[in-house]
Order: C-alpha cells, then structure tokens, then sequence
C-alpha cells in the first residue's frame, strides 16, 4: 500500500511543475501558494512528519522557484523586459527580508500578517480591475532609490513567510509606478530568484526537530524541489511568450484574478489551520 501512495505522488510533482512555470511566466510569479498548499497535502504520504509540514512545503515549493524563475527570467531576458536597474535596487532588501524571515525572526508575524496579506491582494486586485489611483506616467527611473530598496526588505520577508511569490507585491508597486505591465512581469521573475534562492539556502541548513525522510536537506525536500522544477523550467517560457502577446490591461485583468484566487486560498488554508487547532485542544481537553 505505501509503494501505491508514492507511485501515485511523484507524478504530482511535474504537474504541478507545468502549474508554477506558466505562471511564473506569464505572471513573474513563481505559483508558491498553490505549490504551498498542495505539498501540504502530499508531503505527508512520502514520510514528512505532519507537525513540520508548512515549513517543509514552503521551504521545497521556494527551492523549486529557483529553478522556475531562472527559466522565466532568462526568456523575458531575450525579449529585453527586464529593468535591471530597479532589480539592482530591490535585490539587497529582498535577500535580507527573505533570510531574516526565513531564520525565523519574523514568527511573531503569525495569523496577523496572513489576514494582512489577504486584504493586500484583494485590494489591489481591485485597483488594477478599476484602474483606480491611475497609475502614475510612465516613468522608468521613478523606480530606483533607498524606497524600493526598504520595500524590497518587505516584500522578500513577507514571500518568506507567508509562501506567496514576491510577484504578488512587485509587480503591483511596478504597475502604480508607470511600468509597462509586461515590463513588471519580467522585472519581478528576476527578483523572484532572489527571494527562492535565499530563502531555500537559509532553510537547507536549518536543523528540523523532527525526522525527515531520505533525500531532505534540512527543511527542503529535494525530490519535491527538483520533481516540480523538472517541469516548470520547461512551461515558463511559454508563459513568458503569453505574456508578451497578451494586451497591457489583458495582462493586469489576469493579474488581478490571480491575486483573487490567491487570497482566496490564503484565507481558506488560514481558516482550515485555526479549524484544525481548536479540535486538537477540544481532543485533547477531552482526553484530560
């Protein structure tokens, strides 16, 4: 029965690869939330222990990015895309925001920071369907300086923590400043890079307190990272050639449902995880 249950769970890696790496590059996001809440799901029949499960699916789903946002970046690259000078800006604060998130300086941020992130993607989602502010004039050097290098600390602490792509607040901020959306796009899959391979480091050489299964390093699970990214790096460059076919405002409509769905599903795993909590203080009361 268990060689049935890991049969049926490697092939889910790959799909879930072709998931993340059309999104990552049609989106500049490397799809962590959805990978996040599926290797919940998996993990555990391939031996992950349960009570280090989202650590152990976030820390696999940002290994896998690395790979997946390489591919996206390099085909948005080729097309010439990619602001490198407001990635020069960002990088520092996303590596520090990721790695200090990552090492665990920001767990005081717990159900707060979630419900924080939901109203987030929510509200920009309804920016960019109403086109309300108006987005500045477009203006490529308004996106350099000591601001984005703060909001890159945020945004690399919250993609951390949370499990959500840095895409999810780059791209936003980039729109709202005048950048062409597909130029946002390609910008925050470089930036993404930054934030997975941090972070991924950071949690490989963290010791779990718990045992874990054959192939892990420390909270990564390599055959979860490598299985998803044996996809992705495949399908990101088709959604990187969707992208720049695509209308701007297609684009940002796209965007926009995104975000939607992706606060959708932070609320619902936020709400099954408090559901789980309060009947395993009920089982155990009871047990007393």
């Amino acid at each position: 029965m268990d060689t049935v249950k890991h049969m049926v769970t490697w092939w889910i890696y790959p799909v879930l690869g072709i998931g993340a790496g059309i999104l990552s590059g049609l989106l500049g996001v490397g799809g962590g939330l959805l990978l996040v809440g599926a290797l919940i799901l998996i993990l555990p029949m391939q031996g992950v222990p349960a009570e280090i499960v989202v650590q152990v699916a976030l820390a696999s789903s940002l290994a896998s990015i690395v790979l997946t946002g390489l591919s996206s970046a390099w085909a948005h690259q080729k097309r010439g895309a990619v602001l490198w000078p407001s990635v020069a800006w960002l990088v520092p604060g996303l590596i520090l925001g990721a790695v200090l998130a990552s090492l665990g300086v920001s767990k005081w941020a717990g159900p707060g920071l979630h419900w924080a992130v939901v109203a987030y993607c929510v509200l920009v989602a309804l920016q960019l369907l109403s086109q309300w502010p108006k987005p500045v004039a477009d203006n490529h050097q308004a996106v350099i300086g000591w601001p984005w290098a703060a909001l890159g600390v945020l945004i690399g602490a919250v993609s951390s923590v949370v499990g959500i792509g840095g895409g999810s607040m780059t791209v936003p901020a980039l729109i709202l400043r005048g950048v062409p959306a597909v130029k946002a796009v390609a910008t925050s899959a470089v930036c993404g890079v930054f934030i997975a391979l941090a972070s991924a480091i950071t949690y490989s050489q963290i010791s779990t307190p718990l045992s874990m299964p054959d192939y892990s390093r420390g909270f990564v699970y390599l055959p979860a990272a490598l299985g998803v990214a044996s996809a992705s790096v495949l399908f990101a460059p088709l959604g990187a050639r969707w992208a720049h076919q695509l209308p701007a405002q297609s684009l940002k409509r796209i965007f926009a449902v995104f975000l939607l769905l992706m606060a959708v599903l932070l609320a619902r795993l936020m709400c099954c995880t408090r559901l789980a909590r309060i009947t395993d203080s009920i089982l155990r009361n009871s047990d007393g």
